[in-house]
């Protein structure tokens, strides 16, 4: 059996520019220590995370990232990224500058916030001094209660913050009810205009292959279910992808909040590339997204066909994409063209095969015997005067491939060496295009 997953509850930072929505995002993302060292090739300029606070997991984006994303003047950009946040947002912390007092562009924020409905936290920013409270009292007139003070950079006051976005948020669902059959959920996510609509209508062409539209469970998604050989395939929030027009928020801005948000319920992730383009840094941040949520990936070039006949190079282009997303090692490639159907029935056999790798499970006798091979024709170099042991090898529970490592300190580990052992793991069982991780626990040799 497999579950419904709903996506975790949004978390939205909005504010105008230069109040310092970046450096609160980067603090409460920050907050959540990884169990995997950062991957290369991953930037940490990002838009979207996850943390947790008081036992409760959530989503957070940084709507400054948004408008990274947007031409034009700094108040157009601001409304484009609030309004998107606040059409998919369970909670939206409003930051101001407790220095600046009320501005002009914080009111219109703040009409905006009021007409969406959402729960609202007026955070002061920049308050690192307790002795000057700046121009705090003018934010009453907001009307959105107390104004918290509070200082990003420092960290003062984001543990009261975080404990009212708790409040905020709506209360945690219950279990997940089973789905009646087993179905692979993949998710069709990219930058905006690189066919993401044509490649689903593409997929979707062949109505025999069609199961059934199911409601999600975000506001308004609609899944679609595929047979795939002698399995099902579900697509997640097809009707997020194929949505036209223009929304409140921006039709770039909105998919590609609504593709995190996919993401969150899916097995497996197709990335969409434009050929015509080329490998272009926000796609790796986009990748980068899918891996550090634990799926796997499958990269689709689009747009094929539009390319010069001598730059359908594959071996070239399977360089690039190796050296673009060297943080997903042998991540499978389709070279498609939604407009022609190029390749386009290979993708979804393609996620299939990489969500077999990802429910992959390795037995402990053998892991231990391919750890300790590793170890012994290349043994760990000395730090601080001391030898790092791998003394036991066992794979996790986790739905992402995990391998913990029992080690006699976890200090001495160097990420070389780290990368070494799980280079050596993957040569032996694959797990092509899926993440995985090494999770190091402290173990006495005499246990």
């Amino acid at each position: 059996m497999t579950f419904e997953r709903a996506p975790l509850p949004l978390v939205a930072i909005v504010g105008r520019p230069n109040v310092g929505k970046s450096t609160l995002f980067n603090r409460l993302v920050g907050q959540r220590q990884a169990i995997v060292d950062a991957e290369a090739g991953l930037t940490r300029d990002r838009l979207y995370g996850t943390t947790d606070w008081a036992g409760r997991d959530f989503s957070v984006v940084d709507t400054a990232g948004l408008d990274r994303q947007a031409r034009g003047e700094l108040v157009e950009n601001t409304q484009r990224g609030t309004a998107t946040a606040i059409d998919e947002a369970d909670a939206i912390i409003f930051l101001v500058d407790v220095r600046d007092g009320l501005t002009a562009a914080d009111a219109e924020v703040a009409e905006m916030l009021r007409r969406g409905g959402r729960p609202v936290l007026l955070a002061a920013n920049k308050a690192e001094s307790p002795k000057d409270p700046g121009y705090i009292h003018e934010l009453y007139s907001l009307g959105f209660g107390e104004p918290l003070p509070i200082s990003a950079i420092q960290g003062t006051g984001t543990g009261d913050l975080l404990d009212r976005v708790v409040e905020a948020l709506p209360p945690a669902g219950g279990e997940p009810e089973a789905e009646a059959t087993q179905a692979v959920s993949v998710c069709i996510i990219g930058r905006p205009n690189v066919g993401k609509s044509s490649l689903l209508n593409a997929i979707l062409g062949d109505e025999r292959s069609l199961v059934a539209s199911i409601p999600g469970t975000t506001r308004d998604p609609v899944d679609t279910e595929l047979s795939v050989g002698d399995g099902r395939v579900r697509l997640v929030d097809t009707a997020g992808i194929r949505r036209k027009g223009v929304t409140k928020g921006g039709i770039e801005h909105y998919s590609l909040l609504r593709g995190f948000r996919a993401l969150e319920r899916a097995d497996v992730a197709v990335v969409v590339l434009d050929a015509t383009e080329g490998v272009l840094l926000q796609d790796q941040h986009i990748a980068g997204y899918a891996i550090e949520a634990g799926k796997g990936v499958v990269i689709v070039v689009n747009k094929w066909d539009l390319l010069e006949i001598e730059a359908r190079d594959d071996k070239e282009w399977r360089r690039k994409i190796d050296r673009s997303f060297q943080f997903i090692p042998g991540v499978p490639v389709v070279y498609a063209s939604a407009r022609t159907g190029r390749r386009v029935s290979d993708i979804l056999p393609a996620a299939v095969k990489v969500d077999e790798a990802r429910r992959r499970r390795i037995p402990t006798a053998e892991l231990n015997r391919v750890v300790r091979r590793a170890v012994e024709d290349n043994p760990p170099p000395m730090r601080k005067g001391k030898q790092f042991k791998v003394l036991y090898a066992t794979q996790g529970k986790e739905r992402t491939p995990t391998i913990v490592l029992f080690v006699n300190d976890p200090e001495l580990s160097h990420f070389s060496y780290r990368r070494y052992l799980e280079n050596q793991i993957r040569a032996r069982y694959g797990f092509e295009g899926v993440p995985l991780r090494l999770l190091l626990r402290k173990r006495s040799e005499e246990d």
